[in-house]
């Protein structure tokens, strides 16, 4: 591998310090380490006939409910920002990704597609893409940094035609996402049964990423009035048997607001920010195990194939001893017979059935000097090289961030 000095003082290279998180920084660095052009893993596993795809710097959160459940009214106020139109109307009718980034920017679903290209299967389904866009804005409050949010249509039964497969198009959206949030109303539409139909769809695969939440809590009357709904719901939902199970939670929830005083027996929306906020830690520790993983994947490629040429060359080697041997032998023994001709002790006929012979040991002597292909000496340095990088280099900074990940929760005595 060409510039490996250069490649090994990047790989090793640190961030620039600043406002970034750790957690942020990890996700960068081993997102990097896939998709430099020279010495990523991408690149290095391509070599090798291994396909492997970078990790995402930042979580995906999908939000869903009915219309006017207040997924939008949670983006806001999570960001701290009015990106997102909120009201009674179904004011989100289609897939708006909400990210942060250097200033603030709307992108339509062209340029969408350009920036998420993972999520460019979606203009398979017909009518999307007219009704796809990204709001970027430059707030870093909470953890939004490493967050991109997924608002999804309002979902309602009944007649409310929407131009494209909406049912399809969740399901989809929910195999990338690492995070989906199912918020309920409690002003009479919880028991959408669309919604209730695509969560129990998502559940039956993605159960673990799934989080309940009964929305607008302090809009719901006193405590038996909110009791009330929750039952309804939690009922509904048990009567489908893919979501009947033990443990089943659904906290309340509000979007706080300063003109109204909450009732004090409502639980805060923190209880959201905390479950992305272990999202974020568990795909941060993931996005390391699985860089462990992809190493050790290219090693065995890399060394599997310098074995397999090792192979090749020996068999080359023993095929031309083979060939010359017993092309030796098939020259020597007509010049004999030719010799027996001359002296008389020999017929013609003999000779020309014995030449006839030949002709066939000639064929099958030439055939053990076909050889297979093998390595040039400059081909094997560069994977040798290449093992070497991964195993000295992409490794140890593996280490590296993942012992900077520990030290955030425990202290310098603990760590080996």
């Amino acid at each position: 591998m060409s510039g490996k000095v250069r490649n090994r003082s990047a790989a090793n290279a640190d961030s620039v310090p600043g406002s970034v998180s750790c957690d942020e920084r990890i996700l960068r660095d081993c997102h990097n380490m896939y998709t430099q052009p020279d010495s990523g893993l991408i690149t290095i596993a391509q070599s090798v006939g291994v396909t492997l795809l970078p990790p995402r710097k930042k979580i995906t959160v999908m939000l869903m409910g009915n219309h006017s459940a207040g997924k939008s009214s949670f983006i806001n106020w999570y960001i701290e920002e009015h990106i997102q139109r909120t009201g009674v109307a179904i004011e989100t009718q289609g897939f708006t990704f909400v990210t942060s980034g250097r200033k603030r920017e709307s992108l339509t679903g062209n340029a969408t597609l350009h920036l998420y290209p993972h999520f460019k299967p979606l203009q398979e389904f017909k009518g999307v893409s007219e009704y796809l866009g990204t709001e970027i804005c430059t707030s870093r409050q909470k953890r939004f940094s490493l967050v991109t949010f997924v608002d999804t249509p309002g979902l309602v039964d009944g007649d409310m035609k929407y131009p494209f497969d909406v049912d399809q198009a969740i399901l989809w959206l929910g195999d990338l996402c690492d995070l989906i949030l199912v918020f309920f109303d409690p002003m009479g539409q919880a028991l959408c049964k669309r919604t209730l139909n695509i969560v129990e769809m998502l559940n039956e695969k993605h159960g673990d990423r799934l989080r309940f939440y009964l929305s607008k809590a302090d809009e719901a009357g006193g405590e038996s009035d909110r009791q009330r709904v929750m039952m309804q719901i939690v009922q509904e939902l048990c009567k489908r048997p893919g979501l009947n199970k033990c443990g089943f939670d659904m906290p309340t929830i509000y979007v706080p607001n300063t003109n109204k005083v909450p009732p004090l027996d409502v639980l805060t929306i923190e209880e959201v920010c905390r479950t992305i906020e272990k999202t974020i830690n568990q795909t941060v520790q993931n996005t390391l195990n699985s860089l462990e993983k992809d190493c050790e994947l290219i090693s065995e490629a890399v060394t599997d194939t310098l074995d397999n040429d090792r192979q090749c060359s020996v068999g080359n080697r023993r095929a031309r001893c083979k060939g010359c041997a017993l092309g030796l032998l098939g020259f020597t023994i007509p010049l004999l017979m030719l010799a027996a001709l001359v002296l008389g002790s020999l017929s013609k006929e003999m000779l020309d059935m014995v030449l006839g012979s030949m002709s066939v040991y000639v064929f099958f002597t030439l055939s053990l000097f076909c050889t297979k292909a093998t390595l040039s000496g400059k081909q094997k340095r560069q994977l040798q090289e290449k093992l070497e990088y991964v195993q000295e280099v992409v490794k140890s900074k593996k280490k590296e961030l993942y012992e900077e990940y520990l030290r955030q929760s425990v202290g310098d005595q603990d760590m080996s």
